[in-house]
């Protein structure tokens, strides 16, 4: 599949089979899902242009680097809330916006909840940040959000996707990249991605009954 990164870092993999396990606990859920978050960030930022500046070491002149471009991080409520906090590790001067999003448990389509996102620079760099790909209802409309209010450079983090859910997302965005893990093998009748790891949200935030 075009436009689609699969980060097959060791960390990234021993993160995500901790997620997949049915015994580990929310605080060690969101603690691997930000290992692979970060992973993942990193390719995803990895064209992000900088500009030359001059650095005063203890031993003289050299050259450095910063950011050229703003970074803009937009999880989706509730679950990609928890993929934010790596991001800002390494990137603390980004700027964070909220899309609230939730799938219909029967039509499996977006309702749209909450958006304040205002008008974006073009050049700004945006990441979406959805912990699942399965659908892609979510992530298809939280991106063309970005599109509407100007975005131009878009990048989509899920720590792990369905095949139907990236042919789902490169059908009607085909020029945004994606960045996972994993793509699993196939979405069931309820719109689960299988094996997968349950439902992220629930399992992050330990609201599961």
């Amino acid at each position: 599949m075009k436009n689609l990164t699969i980060v097959h870092h060791p960390i990234a993999q021993t993160s995500l089979s901790r997620l997949r396990d049915i015994r580990t606990k929310p605080e060690e859920f969101r603690h691997q899902a930000r290992r692979i978050a970060a992973c993942l960030a990193v390719e995803a930022l990895a064209s992000l242009p900088v500009r030359q500046h001059s650095v005063t070491t203890p031993m003289g002149q050299a050259m450095g680097f910063e950011t050229a471009a703003n970074v803009i991080l937009v999880p989706i409520l509730r679950a990609g809330l928890g993929l934010v906090e790596p991001i800002l590790e390494f990137i603390p001067e980004a700027t964070v916006w909220h899309v609230g999003l939730y799938r219909d448990e029967t039509t499996l389509e977006p309702v749209e909840y909450y958006n304040k996102i205002p008008k974006i620079d073009e050049t700004a760099f945006c990441i979406v940040l959805d912990p699942m790909l399965a659908t892609a209802g979510s992530a298809i409309r939280a991106c063309k959000i970005l599109k509407e209010r100007g975005a131009q450079n878009i990048r989509m983090i899920c720590l792990l996707a369905a095949p139907e859910g990236i042919r789902n997302f490169q059908a009607e965005l085909p020029e945004i990249p994606i960045f996972t893990a994993a793509v699993d093998s196939h979405l069931n009748d309820i719109g689960y991605i299988v094996p997968g790891l349950g439902d992220a949200g629930d399992r992050m935030f330990h609201t599961s009954l």
